[in-house]
């Protein structure tokens, strides 16, 4: 391409969400000329453009990812980059492809640019956050230079503006959560590590069956050079003989003696077993349930890949308290432990929330309904729960799932969480509840931007309620 052409041409990036704007940065530090549509015309993103624009990037408002918004460019788009949101198949994706037109992904974009780096890519429907959070926090106490990012923390977009601008830092490993949507849209990706945590029913609306779901993560696995499962998976071991071989971790074996059918497993009396070598004790890890003891064993598996020792493990993980928004112990009022679990989007990342924690309890959940297998969440609803409290856009579609399983507590409905987190305390404090514990088993889209202001918004209205009600 002369340099007349690369005048003309440019690089369309869909969204002005931390994706986009992202790989807007890292695009035009590398020397594209980008523009950036976006579809809503909010003031706030009125100010994020005038930023953008001043940095030589032009943000084009009031422009939906349609045809429309194409016609007058299309003799200069060079690609057009999309971020995690947007299904790779969307219609006027299909058409802008049909002209010849790449699309690339986000995350493809950074995967271009730190693929020299090794990688430790991690996914699975519940548990990769957790995971990625505890093996960074494992390399960063034994002073590996690591960075976080992909699907949690920064855009992988970010963190390739940030390497290529910091020539003197000399990261070691990057340790990147992938979400099916990523790794759909970037089969590129060959991580070193691949960790594949839990698999169920999860982004149906987008993938339409379980199957595709399992394909599209199996595909990062695959390009895997170390690949580690979680054996506790029921859909992952039901799987195990027709998955590329790898290291196989789980709690529930047991055994002291050094025939397993996995590489790393606790014995009977809490001892991580690598290949019938005793590591450290289980019982140092500060976080609650038996899913956060298969999230500690998936992560040594894979600090002992990176050539950590059972000391340097262990020493690290001592000190490892969780992430904000997964099972996080908030407060205590009279007794009742409080817990924020707002990065519970789905069934099956509430129901084991439900599982780690201390009944009976007053459940809070509500959102955005996904497709999702109701029947062992209401086991723990039927086990543990006092009452339930539904707020949000799906509280009376969760209402009548949760009575067709003839649940004998009472179901409050509430518009939003500032009433749904007063009500639920009062009662609380006039039963004997030992945990109230919001997991809202839904996402966050109705009410929230993502998952993570949900839950700093339920911090928020329970730390008022507790001012008052103590003053």
């Amino acid at each position: 391409m002369n340099k007349t052409e690369k005048a003309k041409s440019i690089i369309i990036v869909i969204g002005l969400g931390t994706s986009g704007i992202a790989a807007a940065k890292y695009l035009k530090a590398i020397g594209n000329n980008v523009v950036l549509f976006e579809e809503s015309e909010s003031s706030l993103f009125q100010q994020l453009a005038k930023k953008l624009n001043a940095e030589g990037i032009k943000v084009k408002l009031g422009m939906p990812l349609q045809w429309s918004s194409f016609k007058s460019y299309l003799n200069q788009i060079s690609k057009v980059v999309i971020g995690p949101g947007i299904p790779w198949d969307q219609s006027t994706l299909k058409k802008l492809r049909s002209k010849g037109i790449t699309i690339q992904s986000e995350i493809s974009i950074a995967w271009g640019s730190l693929k020299q780096i090794p990688w430790v890519g991690i996914t699975g429907t519940n548990g990769k956050t957790t995971v990625t959070h505890m093996l960074h926090h494992v390399l960063s106490k034994n002073l590996i230079e690591s960075e976080i990012g992909g699907n949690v923390g920064n855009a992988a977009s970010e963190l390739a503006l940030t390497l290529k601008r910091n020539h003197t830092k000399k990261t070691k490993w990057l340790v990147i959560e992938l979400s099916s949507y990523q790794i759909e849209s970037a089969p590129e990706i060959t991580p070193q590590i691949g960790i594949w945590t839990t698999l169920t029913p999860d982004h149906l609306e987008r993938h339409g069956t379980i199957d595709n779901y399992y394909k599209i993560k199996r595909g990062l696995i695959e390009n895997s050079s170390i690949r580690i499962y979680n054996a506790d998976d029921k859909y992952l071991s039901n799987h195990r003989e027709e998955l590329p071989h790898g290291l196989w971790v789980s709690t529930r074996e047991k055994k002291t003696e050094s025939q397993s059918l996995s590489d790393l497993w606790i014995s009977s009396n809490g001892k991580i077993i690598e290949k019938g070598k005793e590591l450290f004790d289980s019982s140092i890890l500060q976080l609650p349930g038996d899913h956060n003891l298969q999230n500690l064993l998936l992560v040594t598996a894979a600090a002992r890949e990176i050539g950590l020792s059972s000391k340097e493990i262990a020493d690290a993980i001592i000190s490892f308290k969780g992430i904000p928004h997964r099972l996080e112990k908030t407060f205590e009022l009279e007794g009742i432990e409080i817990f924020n679990d707002s990065k519970a989007t789905n069934f099956d990342s509430s129901e084991t929330a439900l599982k780690a924690t201390l009944g009976p309890l007053i459940l809070i959940a509500g959102g955005r309904l996904k497709q999702g297998y109701t029947k062992s969440w209401m086991e723990q609803i039927e086990m543990k729960a006092y009452a339930i409290f539904l707020f949000g856009e799906s509280r009376y579609k969760l209402k009548n799932i949760i009575e067709s399983y003839n649940f004998q507590g009472e179901i409050y409905c509430y518009n939003d969480l500032k009433e749904t987190v007063k009500k639920s305390i009062e009662i609380a404090l006039s039963k004997n509840v030992k945990s109230i514990l919001f997991s809202p088993a839904c996402a966050s889209f109705d009410l929230y931007k993502n998952f993570e202001e949900r839950g700093d918004h339920f911090k928020i209205l329970v730390k008022n309620f507790l001012e008052k009600h103590n003053s």
